[in-house]
This record gives C-alpha cells, sequence and structure tokens, in this order.
C-alpha cells in the first residue's frame, strides 16, 4: 500500500538566550512530519527534520518544498518491510545532501512499521525502564549566570557537567573551571568543554595546555573543521583528549570516514544523528569507531522531543556508561510533552506519561 506524508512547522523557542561559539539562538523552526498508508491515518510515525542554521550541511535547503517532492515518490512507495529496507530505502530515496530528512524519514517509517507507538527500538530504555547517563549542558554567557546554571544542574544531581565555551574571554572561562574544580575533584564531577571550532588555529595548543590544569574529560571540537594536519596535531600533543563534533559533519562516504579518524587518531567522537544523515550513519560511525578503540557519545541536537525520543531510543541500542548529550528536552517553552524525563543526571522513558493527550492538538494539526 502507498505511502502518504504530511507535515508542519514546529518553531521551538527558548527559554533564554542560548548563546555558542557561533552567536545566540532563541527560537529552532523544525519540520515534523507524519507517515501513514491511506485509509488508516490513525496509525503513524513521526519524525523530526531540524536542521541548524549555521551547521547542518542542509541549513539552506528548502524544505517547504523537497517535502511535497518526497510526498510524492511516496504515494508509488509500500513500507518496508524491516528496519534493514528502511534504511535502504532511505539511502536510496534521500540525497546525503539533506541529512536532517534522512534521520527524520528513518524515524517516521521505523514508528510506523511498529505500529505508530513512538517505539522505534524496544530495548533497555523502553521495556526495563533503564536510564541513560547524560551530561549537564551549560550555555555560554556571563559567568555569573554560567556558575548559575552549574549550581542547578549539580543540585539536579548531575555528575557530568559540559560547558560551552569560547564566546566569553578565555580567562573567565578558566575562572569558572577553576571555581568547580576547587570544590570537586575529577572523581566527583566530570567536565567537559565544547569549543564548537572557537580557538584559532595558532592558539589552540597553548590554550589547550591551559585548561589542562582542570582535569578535564575532553574537549569537543577546539579549532574550525577540515584542517585535518592541525587537528591531528592537537589529538597528538594536547593532554586534553580532544573530541570530533563538526569535524564528521557532511562526510558521508566510508573510505572518507576511515581515512579521517584513522589520520587524526581522536580520542572520542560526538555523533548528532540529524547532522550525520540519521539511524544508519551513525551506527555507521560507531562501527568505524569501535574497530579503532575511539569511544563515543550520542548527542541531540536540539531537537524536539520528537527527535529526542528517537535518538535516546538508538543510544539504549548500546551498552553506553560515558554520559550522553541527551538532555537538551527542557530547552524549550513550546517542547512537546512525552515520556521522557531527566531525573539525578539520567534520561527515563516514563510510560506513565503518555503522548496521546500531548499530541491531540498537535496532531490534528497536520
Amino acid at each position: 500500500m502507498a505511502l502518504q506524508l504530511q507535515h508542519t512547522v514546529h518553531s521551538l523557542k527558548f527559554t533564554f538566550k542560548a548563546g555558542t561559539s557561533r552567536g545566540i539562538m532563541t527560537e529552532n523552526p523544525n519540520y515534523i512530519i507524519k507517515l501513514f498508508e491511506p485509509g488508516h491515518p490513525e496509525i503513524y510515525g513521526l519524525g523530526e527534520c531540524g536542521p541548524l542554521p549555521g551547521l547542518s550541511v542542509d541549513d539552506q535547503v528548502a524544505y517547504d518544498a523537497e517535502l511535497p517532492k518526497l510526498a510524492q515518490v511516496l504515494k508509488h512507495t509500500q513500507l518496508p518491510d524491516t528496519e534493514a529496507a528502511v534504511y535502504s530505502w532511505v539511502q536510496e530515496n534521500i540525497d546525503a545532501s539533506m541529512p536532517a530528512l534522512r534521520f527524520a524519514m528513518e524515524t517516521a517509517m521505523i514508528d510506523l512499521l511498529h505500529g505508530g507507538q513512538f517505539i522505534l527500538f524496544k530495548n533497555r530504555l523502553i521495556a526495563s525502564g533503564d536510564g541513560i547517563p547524560i551530561n549537564g549542558l551549560i550555555w555560554m554567557g556571563d559567568s555569573e549566570w554560567m556558575l548559575g546554571q552549574i549550581e542547578e544542574k549539580l543540585a539536579a544531581g548531575f555528575t557530568c557537567l559540559k560547558m560551552k565555551i569560547g564566546a566569553i574571554a578565555f580567562e573567565e572561562e578558566c575562572r569558572i573551571l577553576e571555581s568547580i574544580r576547587k570544590r570537586f575533584s575529577s572523581d566527583q564531577i566530570t567536565l567537559r568543554v565544547d569549543a564548537n571550532g572557537a580557538f584559532p588555529t595558532n592558539e589552540a595548543l597553548m590554550k589547550l595546555k591551559i585548561l589542562s590544569q582542570f582535569d578535564l574529560h575532553s574537549i569537543e571540537q577546539p579549532i574550525m573543521p577540515r584542517q585535518p594536519e592541525a587537528m591531528h596535531l592537537l589529538a597528538s600533543k594536547s593532554k586534553v583528549p580532544v573530541a570530533l563534533d563538526e569535524e564528521l559533519i557532511g562526510i558521508d562516504d566510508e573510505a572518507d570516514r576511515r581515512e579521517l579518524l584513522d589520520f587524526i587518531k581522536p580520542a572520542y567522537l560526538v555523533l548528532k544523528p540529524t547532522l550525520l544523515g540519521g539511524i544508519a550513519s551513525t551506527k555507521r560511525w560507531i562501527a568505524l569507531a569501535e574497530a579503532r578503540n575511539i569511544k563515543w557519545w550520542i548527542t541531540s541536537a536540539l531537537e524536539s522531543n520528537i527527535g529526542l525520543n528517537a535518538i535516546a531510543q538508538l543510544t539504549a541500542e548500546y551498552p553506553v556508561t560515558l554520559p550522553q548529550g541527551l538532555g537538551t528536552g527542557q530547552l524549550y517553552h513550546n517542547n512537546i510533552p512525552s515520556p521522557l524525563e531527566i531525573k539525578q543526571g539520567n534520561l527515563y522513558f516514563n510510560p506513565a506519561l503518555p503522548w496521546d493527550d500531548a499530541l491531540l492538538q498537535f496532531k490534528n494539526s497536520i
């Protein structure tokens, strides 16, 4: 039976001015797609297509035009009958230049394949109620506000903090890190920093040397991507382990991925399914990393709870012990309520918090 696709734009409104080294965000417009078989609109799968401005390779794609084109293709398409067939269909029919749409279609198809219950993978997160350890994200801002966020995360039970750096004075950022280390050792609180490529290449090694005094777990993307020689140098010389993030975006060819990892030899990969081309693509990165003894964690890319739900379930397919980056569900005034909840630094799926009532108004708008 053919498939029918509908979509709507859901503009997510931040509860604060979200600062990164690339600027301030106040809202995040995402496309929510609904996939169903004609005659059975009550059974549907949802997916989220949310390219990040200034970061995703598809942030300039006119999805208002692309999604109707895809809807025409789907009118002549039967729902794939396995998860593997879903991945193959998406790879064959959606170009790699639209990674966010690949992720959305994989999610919607697998959701529909499993009966439209928001369950993509019935793993320990869903079946056993196990939690996923996550880091508490500290956004950029003035030092007083950043310190306030840190106190909130510590009070909420987080034992791993990830602080975005690169927007205020480096010396001030170091003072904030020092203030944490004076109170908590690395055995008590794990500290990660994320530069989002903010360090000038010729200053990066010096800054990493200074940062090493704070017993940091890792630094994400210290310099801008596509500087393999410089990144290799940092990964080999820095006492702070280097994690690749933006460096991975836009690299779809398997041989190119292998070459990147074999040359730079990072300590960690930070994997964002929306930016990397979806579930299958993320799984391929994980396989390549594990074959090279490179550790990794999965991070949301500011999706609503629809996308976050899919990413969390993907993460729970693996026996993760490192804290993951899945704490973004509380960022928005108008997020879509879901069974996802955070307790004591872990993300849980609580079936007592149903989707249906929360999504009723939203469902009817698509």
